[in-house]
């Protein structure tokens, strides 16, 4: 049986599972596969909704992994309090950062951080409607996998395709904004977003704490490496398990020690708080039987992780915090001066003192004047 008839067959069991509470499945699109396409359609519980919000439902639609075969998603729509604007609300599409890997993880069915309701309140409260993918594999069928960039771009990007499909009062034009993996995301949305959905009115996106340069880190990881945290080894896990998820023949055992095994099959279930604990007292070089430079990993997980250094058509905001741990900023910095070499020049702004989370809520003093300009 081929992976299409897998997916193919889960979407006709969600259609034909019978009535679900306050849940509508949407009229079949011509192809039933296509991009964008709603399976399901159901009201988000109220405590799931931000502050401001008008009305909030979450989608099961089909997206494109990176192979560009068929997946399923899920999102959620909300759409701010009051009557949308002539030509309906514009559309922020909103790439979540690093919550694991499990279905059980998934921001629509476990709600977000108090940072994160925080931050698209703002945003809903300025006048945008927000669409927020969970990713393929976060509560639909598969592995999640994870920082594989141009999947999550897909599914980033087809939300506001089956977003407008469900809400007229959602207008053509939008921008991508995402923090740290959801921030790597948001870099690789803008690389693609024009030529995947040329219907779509794209402007521009915003990505703080971005993801970048994993596979140029990892070449510098052994057996005998010492050096993170519980924070990057519980990382790591969701890495070497997303390289494995986009990459199927990819022979991941070979690089694990025992104990390695044993946190990349944690890390499928455990999201991220549980699995950081797991991970407690456990150095990235336990988990590795030989370094990442040796074999396969470095080209097969370039071709997963790599941000595009071209095809950037929209203008484009990155921010760093300086005291950042979870994205160092030097990761960023060889990002920008990168793209800078290949002709692009991101709006850079960097926030000096402030760490992961803080350079992202320290970026909305810039962010929201810039992505105000690009709906003009």
């Amino acid at each position: 049986m081929t992976r299409r008839t897998v997916i193919t067959l889960v979407s006709v069991a969600v259609l034909a599972a019978g009535p679900l509470a306050a849940t509508a499945v949407a009229d079949p699109p011509a192809r039933a596969e296509a991009a964008g396409a709603v399976v399901a359609d159901a009201a988000l519980p109220l405590d799931l909704w931000l502050d401001g919000t008008g009305s909030a439902r979450k989608l099961t639609y089909w997206t494109r992994d990176s192979a560009d075969q068929p997946a399923l998603s899920t999102g959620v729509v909300f759409t701010p309090a009051g009557a949308p604007p002539p030509g309906g609300w514009p559309v922020l599409s909103w790439e979540h950062g690093t919550v694991g890997i499990g279905d059980d993880c998934a921001p629509s069915v476990t709600g977000r951080s108090d940072r994160d309701n925080g931050f698209l309140a703002t945003w809903l409260k300025q006048g945008y409607a927000i669409v927020a993918t969970d990713y393929i594999g976060l509560g639909t069928p598969g592995v999640h996998a994870y920082l594989d960039g141009r999947a999550e771009a897909h599914a980033a990007i087809d939300m506001v395709r089956a977003a407008r499909a469900v809400d007229d009062s959602l207008a053509s034009k939008w921008v991508a904004i995402g923090q740290s993996q959801g921030g790597g995301a948001a870099v690789f949305t803008a690389s693609l977003a024009t030529r995947y959905a040329p219907e779509l009115d794209y402007r521009g996106a915003v990505a703080t704490g971005p993801a970048s340069n994993i596979v140029d880190a990892a070449t510098l990881v052994g057996p005998g490496t010492t050096f993170g945290s519980s924070h990057i080894t519980a990382y790591s896990a969701y890495v070497l398990n997303g390289v494995k998820a986009a990459r199927p023949d990819f022979d991941l055992d070979s690089y694990l020690t025992p104990q390695g095994k044993q946190l990349v099959e944690d890390a499928k279930t455990l999201c991220f708080g549980p699995l950081a604990d797991r991970a407690e007292g456990l150095s990235l070089g336990q988990l590795l039987s030989r370094p990442l430079s040796d074999g396969d990993f470095v080209p097969v997980a370039r071709s997963v992780m790599d941000v595009p250094l071209t095809g950037y058509d929209r203008p484009l905001f990155i921010g760093q915090g300086t005291n950042d741990t979870d994205v160092p900023a030097p990761l960023t910095a060889k990002l920008v001066a990168d793209m800078t070499l290949a002709g692009t020049h991101p709006e850079v702004h960097v926030y000096p003192g402030k760490d992961h989370s803080g350079a992202m809520l320290a970026s909305l003093a810039d962010s929201v004047p810039f992505v105000a300009r690009l709906f003009v």
